[in-house]
């Protein structure tokens, strides 16, 4: 019964999500957190740091690591797994030659989409604020120090990661 479940809650996940991993963020945890009580938002929130820092994309990642700490197998984890790449699967091979044809011909729908995307990862990261997450003043220092990295700065994402585990090493 679980792999029926897990299977149409991430084919769901990904017929509707649209912006990529981080914008599955938010939609993800309704789903698995609040709705499916499959995962606490503590465990959550570790399947999202380790999604960001394992190669691959963010959005597969997040599917597989949560079907296998859902199902607690990896049948789980590959059922997860394709059911949220299915669906974009499916429409790049129906729709894939009539899409970038649009972007000439409606510019303002592709900028109204860029702007949900924008808000859907702005979403995510609000998410991820929580108690659980900032737990003292030093998680917060790292946190704020990481975002003035990347928005300041210019520093590219791989460089805040590293930073921000070697501090959160030495902090901790």
């Amino acid at each position: 019964m679980i792999y029926i479940k897990l299977f149409f809650t991430f084919l769901k996940i990904g017929l509707f999500n649209f912006g990529g991993g981080y914008a599955m963020i938010s939609f993800l945890q309704n789903e698995v957190v609040y709705k499916q009580a499959w995962l606490s938002t503590a465990e959550f929130t570790d399947i999202v740091a380790i999604s960001q820092v394992t190669p691959g994309p963010v959005g597969i990642n997040l599917a597989t690591y949560t079907g296998y700490a859902t199902s607690g197998s990896v049948w789980g984890a590959a059922l997860a797994t394709l059911a949220v790449c299915l669906p974009s699967f499916i429409l790049l091979i129906l729709a894939g030659k009539y899409v970038f044809s649009t972007r000439e011909k409606y510019p303002v729908v592709w900028r109204a989409l860029r702007l949900v995307v924008i808000g859907l990862i702005a979403s995510a990261a609000l998410t991820l604020c929580n108690a659980e997450n900032f737990i003292d003043y030093k998680s917060v220092l790292l946190g704020a120090a990481a975002f003035l990295a990347v928005w300041k700065l210019k520093r590219g994402p791989i460089f805040v990661l590293v930073m921000s585990g070697l501090l959160g090493f030495l902090l901790y």
